[in-house]
């Protein structure tokens, strides 16, 4: 089985999400015999292929920016050919640029698209972009949700729910290095004993004006993990609030993240629009046993974290809801443990890679069988 994954960016690019979660399909979808290719874009001015954890990456050069959709040209003949020579083709919605590709490309093979998110901020464009989606989602053979709570309140969705079906994300804990007694020492001295920890790229959706608004009138040590385009603005803010209590570290490496994962006392995840359509990082607080505070957006968000049970959930864009929630978790330390084990419970039942790398291994099964008309059986066999 060969499976070709189209996303706009990836490793080592770009350490999003959703890239996450594309390495962790191919990782795991490679450990039952599928052979994943990954075409993306690039700033680089000599793109060249090369190998990654098992699959291939084919960088194209990106030519240009519009509205955060990145074009290339070379994208057009290279999605081509490379479709011609493998047996189900996986996109990664949203991504318009990728819509356009796929019918300039002609692609006839199986298709499949991860319905990541809604577009929420490009109101104007999306009104133009409108008729290209709906051709490209009507064109698809399937469309993965990656969450019961994403496919009930997406209005889009909704419009394709016959050919919609939810396989949630899922992380392999063993690709995440285990930080050695050096590193979690030095953290140690930096850090405060007890913290919130927010990890994540630093974008308008994620909410940490509200989660430094939360903490304006307490003392709870928060360390914020990441870098993005509004970080500059955030540590503004925390400046004219006084925020001592508030550590900003930026982009750290993976072993870095998982030792604050390992030493802080719960994750904070205050994103308050829909943008934010699951939260890997949120994920990877349960994996580490925390319990989680985050904000109800009507997304998966709230599929991890379930209120009063792995953590708690409180109304968005909400600083003082927030506030209480924290001072809960930090004020009863035995609750916040209990929440932190079911969280971790959780992850083990729904959430880990191998779970979600079968389900999507007998979903591309699926679609080459029903493409070539032959009962799955058969094929398997």
């Amino acid at each position: 089985m060969r499976v070709l994954h189209f996303y706009k960016t990836y490793y080592p690019d770009s350490l999003g999400g959703v890239e996450q979660v594309i390495r962790q399909l191919c990782v795991g979808t490679g450990r039952l015999g599928v052979s994943n290719q990954v075409l993306t874009l690039t700033r680089a001015k000599d793109p060249a292929s090369f190998e990654f954890e098992g699959h291939t990456v084919h960088p194209v050069r990106l030519d240009f920016e519009l509205a955060s959709t990145g074009f290339s040209a070379a994208a057009f003949s290279q999605l081509a050919r490379m479709a011609r020579q493998c047996d189900v083709v996986h996109y990664h919605f949203p991504w318009p640029f990728m819509d356009l590709a796929h019918f300039v490309a002609r692609v006839k093979k199986p298709s499949v698209v991860t319905y990541h998110s809604d577009i929420v901020r490009q109101k104007k464009l999306l009104f133009l972009y409108q008729p290209l989606k709906h051709r490209f989602l009507q064109s698809v053979d399937q469309i993965v949700a990656t969450s019961p709570n994403y496919l009930a309140s997406s209005a889009v969705l909704e419009r394709y729910k016959d050919k919609t079906r939810i396989i949630t994300y899922g992380l392999d804990k063993q690709t995440y290095p285990e930080p050695d007694q050096e590193r979690l020492a030095r953290w140690r001295a930096l850090v405060p004993g007890r913290f919130f920890l927010f990890v994540g790229v630093l974008r308008y959706y994620k909410g940490l004006h509200i989660l430094l608004d939360a903490v304006a009138n307490s003392d709870y040590p928060v360390v914020i993990v990441g870098a993005g385009p509004i970080e500059e603005e955030l540590k503004a803010h925390a400046a004219r609030l006084g925020l001592g209590h508030v550590m900003f570290v930026g982009a750290l490496d993976d072993a870095d993240k998982v030792a604050l994962l390992k030493l802080c006392y719960a994750v904070a995840f205050p994103s308050h629009l829909r943008s934010e359509a699951f939260g890997i990082s949120l994920l990877e607080g349960a994996m580490y046993g925390k319990p989680m505070i985050s904000s109800e957006i009507g997304t998966g968000t709230s599929y991890i974290n379930i209120h009063r049970d792995t953590g708690l959930v409180v109304p968005p864009s909400d600083p003082r809801a927030f506030g209480e929630a924290m001072r809960t978790l930090w004020e009863n330390p035995e609750l916040a443990q209990a929440m932190g084990k079911r969280a971790e419970a959780r992850y083990w039942e729904l959430f880990t890679a191998e779970q979600m790398a079968s389900r999507y291994a007998q979903l591309y099964q699926e679609l080459v069988a029903r493409r070539a008309r032959v009962p799955l059986a058969q094929l398997r066999a």
